[in-house]
């Protein structure tokens, strides 16, 4: 595959900042993870939540995916209208997500959801009846995130009542383990996706002797896919990043400890509209245009090796020179010892002007740090060919729940 600044060198989006996706990269890595899946006898539900894109759900669909995960009742319903109709929301939903859920479910969609106390169980059964339909609920476990989850304990009696309620089917339970995906640490993430399986499988057996086996164990992610897979407890997987890949992923490492099977294929084109510092050039990808939830994004193309991007404000971003970099950072977080760093930078005659930075006009391309929270910034994905011809794939997924 033609290596990623030679690649982003025939892209030219009509304007920035512009996020590309690249196709070769994408299909690559979908198939890679569904080889994967199917070798091990698991079923893959890609997680929705990522992209926030019914073109690209549909392409994972047509690529071996069993349907979505979504993680909010917009998507589960923006989903279902572009025609992807075997979904799972992943987190437990509002009151007023129920009788939306039930109408999706009442228009022929196979509608999942997961609950971790009895109101929610409560108030689903009650909207699945007001429709005429059923809803398929999972119990979802805590098993160390302590975002939502119900404990272990109360994991048998939740998995009976869903089963004894009118217009609800007892789906299995969702354990997922979201605190262990991007730990850096392999033995430790290692241990811990270990030790979170072993209580995911003691609850199968606990369900099982009382009458309640699971259906389905749903769960994992890209950061514990290989440890997923060889557990021998799930029956269907929840990876999502895997499809594109981010900076924070790529530190982590594979959980298998080789070289990702997954390539990047996510980035961010910005153009360069100041050049007056000899330290740093402004481009128009600020924070509006890249997430900070997570590493900064990676600078692949358009600048000198080593150089970095930092976020001048809402609309602006630095390019930092790789030459610069250490004066910058003496200056640690306070803006002002950096201004003054920078005014003297630009001040020594000594110092010269970098021949090799980029210049206003030009394009900086940019890996984001963090894809999903990234992506929810925009209104779409550019789909980039490796000829550098472009296709629009809206981000529709993105709608206000009101």
């Amino acid at each position: 595959m033609t290596d990623v600044p030679e690649f982003l060198s025939r892209v030219r989006p009509a304007s920035t900042p512009a996020l590309v996706v690249r196709r070769s990269a994408l299909l690559a890595n979908l198939r890679a993870m569904q080889r994967r899946c199917d070798a091990a006898g698991v079923r893959l539900r890609a997680h929705g939540k990522m992209h926030k894109c019914s073109s690209l759900g549909r392409l994972q669909v047509e690529t071996g995916a069993v349907g979505l995960c979504c993680q909010t009742v917009g998507e589960a319903e923006s989903f279902a209208a572009a025609g992807i109709h075997d979904l799972l929301v992943t987190a437990p939903i509002a009151p007023w997500g129920a009788p939306r859920l039930a109408a999706l479910a009442a228009r022929g969609a196979k509608i999942g959801v997961v609950a971790d106390d009895a109101d929610q169980v409560a108030r689903l059964a009650a909207a699945a009846r007001g429709a005429g339909t059923t809803l398929e609920v999972l119990v979802d476990v805590n098993l160390g995130l302590h975002r939502t989850g119900c404990t272990a304990e109360a994991t048998p009696s939740l998995a009976g009542l869903i089963a004894g309620s009118d217009g609800l089917v007892f789906g299995g339970m969702q354990a997922y383990h979201g605190h262990l995906q991007h730990m850096a640490d392999l033995e430790r993430r290692r241990a811990g996706n270990d030790a979170a399986a072993a209580r995911a499988r003691a609850l199968v057996e606990t369900l099982r002797e009382q009458g309640l086996p699971p259906p389905v164990v749903t769960g994992g992610g890209t950061g514990t896919f290989a440890f997923d897979l060889a557990a021998g407890v799930f029956t269907e997987l929840q990876v999502g990043s895997y499809a594109l890949m981010d900076v924070e992923y790529d530190v982590c490492g594979s959980p298998d400890g080789e070289d990702w099977p997954f390539a990047p294929a996510l980035f961010v084109a910005a153009t360069v509209v100041s050049a007056h510092h000899k330290t740093h050039v402004t481009t128009d990808a600020g924070l509006k245009a890249v997430s900070v939830d997570g590493p900064p994004a990676r600078v692949v193309a358009g600048a000198p090796a080593g150089a970095l991007w930092r976020p001048l404000g809402d609309e602006h971003g630095a390019i930092v020179h790789p030459a610069f970099v250490p004066a910058l950072k003496s200056g640690g977080g306070d803006r002002l010892d950096q201004a003054a760093a920078i005014a003297a930078v630009d001040a020594d005659p000594d110092v010269p002007w970098p021949a090799d930075a980029p210049r206003a006009g030009d394009v900086v391309w940019l890996q984001p740090g963090h894809c999903d929270p990234t992506i929810n910034l925009y209104d779409a994905l550019l789909v980039a060919d490796e000829d550098g011809r472009l296709e629009r794939w809206p981000v529709d997924a993105r709608r206000v729940t009101a």
